[in-house]
């Protein structure tokens, strides 16, 4: 991995951006993505839409990955100065306490951690029980309610969870926070860099969408912005190779090739699009795994459903521990991503796009 590559990844995964709160993470896959782009805009929702022209007189490709991670609100403010909170984003309460996180108030951000009990005070019964997410708290070093306050907290700040991002011993492997999805802004701007110089026949929208984890809000407004002819979401997958995990129900390993999905909870891949990008990736001897996810879905369900129906498949990188503070991706995987979107992006031509969206 090269210094700038590098860099891009440790400032995409740092930064902060939960639902709602992405404008951070946002001017960072702007600097970076802008070079490359003819064009920046942005959809009144805050998702950011680079576009760089091959054939305007092609079809309209949207590749996109979602700007927000997974994070909390703060929703009160206890007497003695604890911040209780709403999840933003599907949490599984077991992998949260004793966890770090920041709060961003408007004067700045606060170090925190999600309390816990020691054990030493624990009956036996309880360590055995679930601490449910409504009896979480975050403690910030606060006396007081008038002294969290003073500190600059308020009900509606962003709750982010920490990880620094990780080269680990094993240089392909690479831990940080956020993942879930700035991966897919990652490789949406590598798209744009790969392009450089290369001819395509089609008009790229590469996005940053908002609002993913609530709902794939801002995927249906960059696809009402855009109107494109094939739209392509680029995310995480569940990585199943490690222990606790049945392999039937996530088959997926990290560092084995792009997951091209078949199926999820709000999108059955269309059959042409799917054969296509499975084609794409065997031509350019690109390693791939097929994967279903029956509990969860991307934006391009969101680019699915827009207008009359957008033909729209989700590709993925395997990644262990998503919905946590800390995940892993296998760096092969995500060049590996990038090299199929490239020669996707060379391949949709007005031909190719009429022939998918055919049904004689």
């Amino acid at each position: 991995m090269d210094q700038q590559t590098e860099q891009m990844l440790r400032e995409l995964t740092e930064c902060s951006g939960v639902p709602g709160f992405e404008q951070e993470v946002r001017q960072v896959m702007k600097k970076y993505i802008e070079p490359y782009a003819d064009e920046i805009s942005y959809d009144n929702l805050g998702s950011i839409i680079a576009k760089k022209t091959g054939d305007e007189n092609g079809p309209k490709i949207l590749i996109a990955g979602h700007l927000d991670e997974v994070g909390f609100m703060v929703s009160r403010i206890t007497d003695d100065g604890f911040l209780k909170f709403q999840p933003l984003g599907g949490w599984w309460s077991q992998v949260m306490l004793a966890q770090r996180v920041r709060v961003q108030t408007k004067d700045g951000y606060l170090d925190g951690v999600i309390g816990s009990v020691p054990p030493h005070v624990m009956p036996v019964e309880q360590r055995r029980k679930v601490v449910e997410i409504k009896d979480m708290f975050v403690d910030i070093g606060a006396s007081s309610k008038k002294e969290a306050e003073e500190f600059g907290a308020r009900p509606g700040d962003a709750i982010i969870p920490v990880c620094p991002f990780t080269v680990m011993k094993n240089p392909k492997m690479l831990m940080a926070k956020a993942w879930d999805n700035r991966l897919g802004c990652a490789a949406a701007i590598d798209l744009m860099k790969g392009l450089q110089g290369v001819e395509h026949p089609n008009v790229l929208y590469a996005a940053g969408t908002v609002m993913e984890e609530v709902g794939t809000r801002g995927a249906y407004t960059v696809a009402n912005t855009v109107k494109p002819d094939i739209g392509i979401a680029v995310d995480v997958g569940i990585a199943g190779d490690t222990p606790g995990i049945n392999k039937n129900d996530a088959p997926s390993k990290a560092g084995k090739g792009v997951e091209i999905a078949m199926y999820d909870a709000r999108l059955i891949a269309p059959q042409k699009l799917r054969q296509f990008v499975i084609e794409t990736a065997e031509a350019e001897g690109i390693p791939y795994q097929l994967t279903t996810i029956p509990g969860g879905a991307t934006d391009a369900a969101a680019f699915s459903l827009t207008g009359s129906g957008i033909p729209s498949i989700a590709l993925s990188v395997a990644t262990r521990y998503i919905h946590s503070h800390a995940s892993i991706i296998h760096y092969d995987d995500y060049q590996n991503m990038v090299k199929l979107l490239v020669a996707l992006v060379k391949r949709l031509d007005a031909k190719q796009v009429a022939e998918l969206t055919s049904f004689e």
